[in-house]
């Protein structure tokens, strides 16, 4: 009986190996994030907002949007580099409901090489933002927001080219919150 090594010279293997890593490696290269160690929060959640939104959604989204409405041509312009939007935000009854190590997952991935930490804001109530960039050829590819607070926990992913200028323009729409960092006037953009 022949061993799969005597049928397969040692090159189809490794050309085979490397095949299956690609993707792995694609992955690791992009501005997605995963959200894995929340699921486990959900059901202690008083309000649970999940929002999955690809390349094929957007594209959907952006075709109903109003031509004529300002703030809704700003975000379909926005959404021309946008591979996916994906929101995670729970809100929870009391404090305390979930802690640093929930989010240690996250933030792993947000600060390996590649990512950039770009907003670092705490205050003494317990609420605090980062926001983080992953560049290629020096353009943002990838942002995460992760707001914390005592009793709500929000992560905001955009993956795709993203232009900082129109940014703002997705704060309140397709499930993003309009994060205002610790400390910033109620109702300032």
């Amino acid at each position: 009986m022949n061993t799969l090594s005597q049928l397969f010279p040692r090159s189809v293997w490794t050309i085979a190996a490397t095949l299956l890593l690609v993707p792995v490696v694609s992955a690791a290269q992009t501005g997605r994030v995963t959200f894995p160690s929340l699921e486990h929060l959900a059901s202690k959640a008083t309000n649970n907002v999940n929002v999955t939104l690809d390349a094929g959604l957007l594209k959907l989204a952006a075709a109903f949007m109003d031509e004529d409405d300002e703030d809704e041509v700003a975000v379909r312009a926005l959404m021309q580099g946008l591979e996916g939007i994906y929101v995670r935000s729970l809100e929870f009854g009391a404090a305390g409901a979930y802690t640093s190590k929930d989010v240690d997952e996250i933030v792993r991935q947000v600060t390996a090489p590649g990512w950039s930490r770009v907003v670092d804001v705490k205050d003494q109530n317990g609420e605090a933002v980062g926001v983080f960039v992953r560049t290629q050829n020096d353009k943002p590819i990838g942002i995460v927001v992760l707001a914390q607070e005592p009793k709500k926990l929000t992560i905001v992913n955009l993956v795709g080219f993203i232009d900082l200028a129109k940014l703002g323009a997705l704060r309140g729409q397709f499930g993003i919150p309009k994060v205002e960092l610790p400390g910033q006037a109620r109702g300032v953009k």
